[in-house]
């Protein structure tokens, strides 16, 4: 009897899930993007994972910090220039003034004085800037390599790419080691966050899905409600079954391509 109850319970409980799941609206293409999931999963463990344990694994902590405030000073040209024409013209104007002090008396971003000194560190790019000027944004994509993002962020990359300074450092090779150096340390910073991802989620792609639409969508209009989620009815938001809230990692100033 106890097996006969304890198989009804399964049952009810698939039953249950199954009813609560969907295609998602934001999600059309799902089938796409669970196959780019899939082969950019595969490039992470048998590349770029070790790759960046092994890099974390070697070098200095201090070694690991400078990298990251130097890439993170070049990276503040931009956002100050998003922050300024989303009309955020005080947070632009103390981008431009931790640029200066970082790359002055921080040995060219190297060390991160402004923050010392009490200047809060902004992370803003063009699908922001499009997103606050109302353009919607349109269905979550998953990119080759660069991961997720949808058909807005997907159309400004281009121009974050472009207003990259590092991508016109001469010479060359100089430029794609730093290229491959600035992706293995943001893999590197996001180590533990992805090995609590493993161990927490049941269907990865989903979680990293709604918990990064919801962070994109705090980012793109600063902690307040998008248009997606002022559209909402209290009574349908109450009815919506509970999911968890994913803490996801900070995304990278710039997405550059292997």
């Amino acid at each position: 009897m106890s097996k006969f109850r304890t198989l009804a319970l399964s049952l009810a409980v698939v039953g249950t899930l199954s009813g609560c799941a969907g295609p998602n609206p934001r999600d059309p293409f799902e089938g796409y993007n669970r196959a780019v999931f899939n082969f950019n999963d595969k490039v992470d463990e048998y590349a770029l994972k070790p790759t960046a344990t092994a890099y974390k694994n070697v070098t200095p902590g201090f070694f690991q910090t400078g990298v990251s405030n130097f890439f993170g000073n070049l990276a503040d040209v931009w956002t100050a220039a998003n922050n300024l024409l989303q009309g955020k013209v005080g947070d632009g104007m103390s981008d431009l003034m931790r640029v200066a002090m970082n790359s002055t008396f921080g040995l060219l971003g190297v060390l991160d004085i402004a923050s010392e000194a009490g200047l809060q560190k902004h992370k803003e790019d063009f699908g922001q800037t499009l997103g606050s000027w109302g353009v919607p944004s349109g269905p979550y994509l998953m990119l080759p390599l660069l991961g997720p993002s949808t058909v807005r962020d997907t159309a400004a990359l281009p121009v974050d790419i472009t207003a990259d300074p590092w991508q016109y450092k001469d010479p060359v090779n100089v430029r794609n080691t730093g290229t491959v150096l600035r992706v293995v340390d943001q893999r590197a910073a996001l180590l533990d966050a992805s090995t609590l991802l493993e161990d927490a989620a049941l269907d990865r792609y989903e979680f990293i899905r709604d918990g990064w639409m919801q962070r994109r969508n705090s980012q793109v209009y600063d902690g307040e409600d998008g248009p997606q989620d002022k559209q909402k009815k209290p009574d349908e938001e109450d009815e919506a079954p509970k999911q968890p809230q994913a803490i996801m990692p900070e995304p990278a100033e710039t997405k550059p391509s292997l």
